[in-house]
């Protein structure tokens, strides 16, 4: 049953930084909170994108209307592994939409959106015009910071910027976690992994290493290496950074594929550098070039910072171009078996139009055996 704060349509206000003031009504939890305000253009998966360490410290802007409608599955685990969510637990600081769906119905619905974001603390914000909101961002860079208020609280919360901050501390695992039994050995450094990552590897025959994202990994032994995804400021991340120049010169290379953090994370070891987007790449349905095969691609992302290529060696190329900017969207390598994307080929929930890339890893392992 929806939680009966929903039922009175109690009221909450949505701040920027440039003082804007949008007045809403509440959904979850009944608490203020603060965060980078980004937008998502996806249809379906919200649970996917809520649970997303991607997400950390933001609140998360919904542009498709109707939010909530299916509710959200249980929290089960399949091989150590949650079946349905991207991480353990909600990563968003907030959520805004412009209808919420009070009367959610599916197969393998477990709680309504809001029931979920109230049991974990989350606060939501519904009834106002989204997509107004995205094109405000999407002029502002891709992002503003934002603090979410309720109606009778006064404003004393502080404006927070989650880029300031390693968000890897707070979303990679803290352990090292072994999943599988396959032929293919494979070490990822979690800078904030999604779970179908280690899903569409698992189902390609592999064993996967999972190690936090400060992890000396330049003396293990593996067939291939991932930098997974993560949230922030690429260039805070100098260990790993370092790690990653040491595996690179050694005298046999093993494969490396990097994925949207660890594109941007594989680009600042091989000399380039990152810049911060005037219109940032928010969305499921960004479209890409292969510079390989002329062939195009819609993808899912989320991020603010891209690599700039300009000093990386001609031993590099780009991979993939970005068709709205021409922004670089992945490097690979001329000799070595070295790539990495700036968007999600395994893109829960969706689309998957570019998880071949996973194959295109494996058959690099099998190649280099």
């Amino acid at each position: 049953m929806e939680n009966k704060k929903i039922m009175r349509m109690r009221r909450g206000v949505l701040v920027l930084e440039d003082g804007t003031i949008y007045h809403a009504y509440h959904f979850g939890a009944p608490v203020s909170s603060s965060g980078e305000v980004v937008f998502n253009t996806a249809m379906t998966g919200y649970t996917e994108s809520i649970t997303d360490p991607s997400y950390k410290g933001q609140i998360l802007t919904f542009t498709y209307p109707i939010i909530g409608t299916y509710g959200v599955p249980c929290s089960s685990y399949k091989e150590k592994i949650s079946e349905f969510y991207e991480s353990d637990k909600i990563q968003v600081s907030g959520l805004l939409v412009s209808y919420y769906s009070n009367h959610p119905y599916h197969w393998n619905m477990n709680l309504s959106l809001s029931e979920w974001l109230y049991k974990n603390g989350i606060p939501g914000l519904y009834g106002v015009d989204t997509r107004y909101i995205a094109k405000k961002l999407r002029e502002n860079g891709g992002s503003m910071l934002g603090k979410i208020l309720m109606k009778e609280e006064k404003d004393n919360l502080t404006f927070y910027d989650p880029n300031e901050e390693n968000l890897s501390k707070k979303v990679s695992t803290n352990k090292r976690i072994v999943y599988g039994n396959g032929k293919h050995k494979i070490l990822i450094v979690d800078f904030g992994l999604k779970n179908n990552i280690l899903r569409c590897l698992l189902q390609r025959d592999c064993t996967v290493v999972r190690v936090p994202w400060d992890y000396d990994f330049t003396n293990e032994e593996y067939d291939g290496l991932i930098l997974s995804n993560g949230p922030g400021n690429p260039e805070i991340y100098k260990k790993p950074i370092h790690y990653i120049r040491i595996v690179m010169k050694k005298e046999r290379p093993i494969p490396i594929f990097g994925i949207c953090l660890g594109n941007q994370l594989l680009g600042l070891a091989a000399g380039g550098d990152t810049y911060k987007l005037k219109y940032a790449h928010r969305g499921h349905n960004q479209p890409v070039i292969s510079l390989q095969t002329r062939r195009s691609f819609i993808t899912s992302q989320n991020h603010g910072y891209v690599l700039d290529t300009k000093n990386i060696s001609d031993k590099w190329k780009i991979f993939f171009k970005n068709l709205n900017d021409n922004t670089c969207e992945g490097i690979i390598h001329n000799d070595k078996p070295f790539f990495s994307v700036q968007f999600h080929p395994e893109a829960s929930g969706g689309p998957t139009d570019t998880e071949f890339l996973f194959d295109f890893f494996i058959n690099s392992i099998v190649k280099n055996k």
